[in-house]
């Protein structure tokens, strides 16, 4: 994780469009200016990030589900809720599975776990848009490489190019 340019997720450990699952790896930083107001003497990670985190895991799964054919945007979370605090150097594993892409939309149910207990959970809706530009789509294919995101998930594998 780096938290002050929320970059949630480090590594993509499974990911199946067709099964419409997700799983991500997401280590918390052992230090952040994030944790010296959150809590001073007792950091734990905000609730919001937590959302974020989730948010992220199933937005890889809906990038790579239209093969980076469009950006979701992340527009409501529903249901969320927080079962422990998250603290520095702290290993989450994300879930997210893809229950409605259509109309352009995607609504994900996501969780975070740690240690095999869960931490969070959340459905999520995204607002699923063409990119509004390449820089982001470039990046965006970029960051996708850098964790893990599998090159049969990519565009150029099924020939339309990047």
């Amino acid at each position: 994780m780096r938290l002050e340019y929320f970059q949630m997720v480090d590594r993509i450990a499974a990911l199946d469009p067709e099964a419409r699952l997700v799983r991500t790896e997401c280590r918390v930083p052992d230090q952040s200016p994030v944790f010296e107001g959150h809590f001073p003497g007792y950091p734990i990670l905000p609730g919001v990030l937590m959302i974020e985190t989730m948010a992220q895991t199933g937005g890889w799964l809906v990038l790579a589900t239209l093969r980076f054919a469009a950006m979701p945007f992340l527009i409501q979370a529903r249901e969320a809720k927080m079962r422990s605090f998250v603290s520095p150097g702290q290993l989450l594993h994300g879930q997210a599975t893809l229950v409605h892409d259509g109309s352009g939309f995607a609504v994900v149910e996501a969780r975070l776990t740690s240690e095999g207990k869960k931490v969070a959970e959340a459905e999520l809706r995204y607002r699923v848009v063409p990119f509004p530009n390449d820089t982001l789509r470039a990046q965006m294919l970029d960051t996708a490489r850098r964790i893990g995101v599998a090159p049969t998930h990519f565009p150029e594998a099924s020939g339309h190019g990047a």
